[in-house]
């Protein structure tokens, strides 16, 4: 099959960008690649930032593409040990200082070249740096792809919780290189294909059965159906961040399964990737199962949309119940300091049917518990 046309989802807002999407975008020896970067770099310094899994094996193609988009660019390296439990205030210090060695002023970039973790503190960084400074994201996983990258939220985790400080803060560009998810761990690509279904969950029933009918050419890492799914994934969350770039509303939306994953993580110490704790993608595929079937609970869906959504997870490979070991009591407790929770009690964003998901305020603990006893 020939490469598929490279694929560009503009978001809109205050401060708008644009989402190159296609396999290898970050291929120096490519003219259009080498103009794209060209004209999001204001400055003189740029400082990359990724960490020990992914630079021994892009880091080179970053830096030689962003030596041809700007020969004279003041360019340093900061690479942070990889996994969520690093996404701390700490290493975001470490990160400070790279950018006061490098001596970047007001016009530098922060290049993320990495997953979630990596693009949620340099974005951070990048937003608090000299009040702000501009931030290039090329995420190397599915997930990044097509939710952290996309959007401007930054954060770092505290002990208490997950993302609990941090900042909006678009990005001046992002380049997805679908070439690069060949080298994504097996466990990795099936953690973003979740929040791939979660698109589709909250906004399009069609684009569910869509990632069924190409399961199995996600899995095997077709650039055709990637990109498909990581455009129309980007497109959704381009929509709805245009209209609520701050979380405030419709982009409430975008959490669906996320209060219960966030959860699970907290509870776990965001252990996942290298342990038998959920990484994130695992814990929304559990979150969203658990959503559906509180939704059927309160009496908001039908049992069938819940089971439909668990079967099309389970095709993907991805966990859809609860781990063994975590006590109900202590996850309803980590919700409460969520962000979605307010004065009224929990609030959680459930379903009346497939691709149509609203926000509940004043769910009670006890369905959230009864849910979770269950265990899904």
């Amino acid at each position: 099959m020939h490469p598929p046309a490279q694929r560009t989802v503009e978001v809109a807002g205050d401060a708008p960008y644009a989402i190159s999407i296609g396999p290898g975008l970050l291929d120096a020896a490519r003219a259009d690649n080498v103009q794209r970067l060209a004209q999001v770099l204001r400055g003189r310094h740029a400082l990359l930032v990724s960490d020990s899994h992914v630079a021994p094996l892009h880091a080179q193609r970053a830096i030689a593409l962003l030596h041809a988009a700007r020969p004279q660019l003041a360019l340093s390296t900061w690479v942070m040990p990889a996994g969520e439990q690093e996404k701390t205030l700490a290493r975001f210090g470490e990160c400070l200082d790279a950018l006061a060695a490098l001596g970047a002023t007001r016009d530098a970039t922060v290049v993320a070249l990495g997953g979630g973790v990596v693009g949620d503190l340099a974005g951070f960084a990048a937003a608090c740096w000299m009040r702000g400074i501009d931030c290039v994201q090329l995420p190397t996983t599915l997930l990044a792809m097509v939710d952290s990258s996309v959007g401007g939220k930054t954060a770092v985790d505290l002990p208490q919780g997950k993302n609990l400080v941090g900042a909006f803060h678009p990005p001046r560009a992002v380049i997805a290189d679908t070439s690069v998810l060949r080298t994504l761990p097996e466990r990795e690509l099936r953690a973003g294909l979740a929040e791939v279904v979660k698109y589709g969950a909250v906004f399009d029933a069609q684009f569910l059965a869509w990632l069924d009918a190409h399961a199995d050419a996600l899995l095997a890492r077709d650039d055709h159906a990637l990109t498909e799914a990581i455009a129309r994934s980007c497109e959704f969350k381009a929509d709805v961040v245009a209209r609520d770039p701050y979380e405030r509303g419709h982009r409430a939306l975008l959490n669906f399964g996320h209060t219960f994953g966030h959860a699970i993580e907290a509870e776990q110490g965001y252990a996942g990737s290298g342990s038998d704790a959920l990484n994130h993608g695992e814990a929304v595929a559990v979150g969203m199962v658990l959503a559906a079937r509180l939704s059927t609970l309160l009496g908001l869906a039908p049992a069938e949309a819940g089971d439909r959504l668990q079967a099309l997870l389970q095709r993907l490979g991805l966990p859809t119940g609860l781990p063994p070991g975590l006590d109900p009591g202590a996850l309803v407790a980590r919700m409460r300091l969520d962000k979605k929770a307010d004065a009224h009690g929990l609030r959680f964003v459930l379903w009346d049917r497939a691709g149509s998901a609203r926000v509940v305020a004043g769910v009670a603990e006890d369905a959230v518990r009864a849910v979770l006893e269950a265990r899904a």
